[in-house]
């Protein structure tokens, strides 16, 4: 079994910053893709960031030049630095990682069980 664990969650105000973590354990032979994904109330979950083993990113055009996603490959882990927060982000922050847990197996993407973020104006 693969677990991804969020933290870093919580309350804040208009303009400012958090620092969400989220870290990988289990059965795990290689992590590729890892990632952040958002679900504000009614609307779908959609794509924030996300980055490969080779460290290449991709962000959502609306957190481009804010948000900031790293990982730290050793601990299994990545980490979503996020600025100028607007009260529309608020919502429930998910981690992503695309798997392998063999290395004949293919990856499978796991999902955490999400982070709240409130961004009060």
């Amino acid at each position: 079994q693969v677990q991804l664990v969020e933290s870093g969650g919580g309350l804040v105000q208009a303009g400012g910053s958090l620092r969400l973590s989220c870290a990988a354990s289990g059965s795990i032979f290689s992590i590729n893709v890892m990632g952040w994904y958002r679900q504000v109330p009614g609307k779908q979950r959609e794509l924030v960031a996300t980055i490969t083993s080779g460290s290449s990113t991709n962000y959502a055009d609306s957190v481009k030049g804010r948000f900031t996603i790293s990982r730290d490959s050793a601990k299994n882990t990545v980490y979503l630095q996020m600025s100028s927060l607007k009260p529309v982000e608020t919502g429930v922050y998910y981690c992503t990682a695309a798997v392998s847990r063999s290395i004949r197996s293919s990856a499978s993407d796991y999902w955490g069980q999400g982070t709240q973020v409130t961004v009060s104006s």
